[in-house]
């Protein structure tokens, strides 16, 4: 029996007669991982791809690397944990379709287990503490731009641990990555699930955040506006672009909208009614933003000595999430 076989006559009903893929929310797909290096003329090496991914309400909880009955049920071990690390999900599982040798990524224990865990089994395992934020956060799946874009492994990495640090009560985030890795994606996805969830200040989902989108530079506010846009989820009139040239022709600053964009030097800038210097975000009360996401953090608002600094204590209140290729050291700790 080799292993196309295993899987179609052993595994896959296996995986099924435990409700994967027969429950609500469960699925099991099979996912390419990474495209494999690129080496050259065009040609890359071979990629890593996860022959089973158990999928439950919307959370990667096991991979699953099988291998033709003949061979040892532990054959697939390494592979196994190298998908489950990179997919950070907290089981991985080698089988042969006869016996069943399973991992715990978290705790590191190894063990044999006589039948696949249901999807409800496999949560509970994975989750045994009760946590209302993190079932709200998971409840709401990323969303994906068409047939051709997808989240990466890495982005939904990045979505899941910010919101699992949020969940656990955490008002600060520092989330270091590559460039190139697409931190206006994952942004988007984390602002995605706090608006859908209905998580804000209050610690009750009885009404939507409100965020604001943070940069030094008006082509990064403007690309994040524009980026945001593409993925074509939120209404209309939910994105808020703050002007200066606006808010001086309305003399106030916009409050109607879900996510606002801006730059610290719009929220710097501003006049009071006798012409003094006043910071334009002083009009908006402290706890009026319910989440802050700071663009290249390291470059002004994350330093202490920064006079941008000024709006983050403003907004204290806020939770606080700074994106950097950088390391910072100071502003926003994780």
């Amino acid at each position: 029996m080799n292993e196309a076989e295993t899987r179609a006559e052993l595994i896959d009903p296996a995986l099924k007669a435990a409700g994967w893929g027969v429950v609500d929310a469960s699925r099991v797909r099979r996912e390419v991982i990474a495209p494999g290096r690129l080496e050259g003329a065009g040609r890359r090496a071979k990629p890593d791809i996860a022959d089973y991914v158990l999928i439950y309400r919307n959370t990667k909880l096991a991979v699953i690397e099988a291998k033709r009955r003949g061979l040892p049920d532990t054959e697939g071990v390494g592979q196994a944990k190298n998908y489950a690390g990179k997919l950070q999900a907290r089981f991985a599982f080698s089988t042969n379709g006869a016996s069943v040798y399973q991992i715990d990524m978290q705790t590191g224990a190894e063990t044999y287990v006589s039948a696949w865990p249901s999807p409800q089994e496999l949560w509970a395992l994975a989750f045994p503490k009760e946590n209302a934020w993190r079932d709200r956060f998971a409840a709401v799946p990323f969303v994906e731009k068409g047939s051709d874009w997808t989240v990466r492994y890495y982005q939904a990495n990045a979505v899941n641990k910010t919101l699992e640090r949020l969940a656990d009560g955490g008002n600060r985030v520092l989330l270091t990555l590559a460039t190139g890795t697409g931190k206006t994606s994952i942004a988007f996805q984390i602002t995605w699930k706090l608006f859908e969830a209905k998580w804000n200040l209050s610690g009750e989902p009885t009404r939507r955040p409100r965020i604001l989108f943070l940069a030094d530079r008006n082509n990064l506010a403007n690309q994040a506006y524009n980026d945001f846009n593409s993925f074509a989820a939120f209404s209309e009139d939910a994105f808020v672009r703050i002007k200066p040239d606006e808010i001086a022709k309305k003399g106030r600053v916009p409050k109607n909208g879900s996510v606002f964009f801006t730059i610290f030097q719009t929220f710097m800038s501003g006049r009071d009614a006798n012409g003094e210097p006043a910071p334009n975000f002083g009009d908006y009360p402290p706890d009026f933003f319910d989440c802050i996401i700071i663009d290249e953090c390291h470059r002004g608002g994350a330093r202490d000595e920064s006079t941008w600094r000024g709006i983050l204590e403003y907004f204290s209140p806020a939770l606080q999430i700074g994106l950097t290729a950088t390391r910072a050291t100071s502003a926003i700790s994780s």
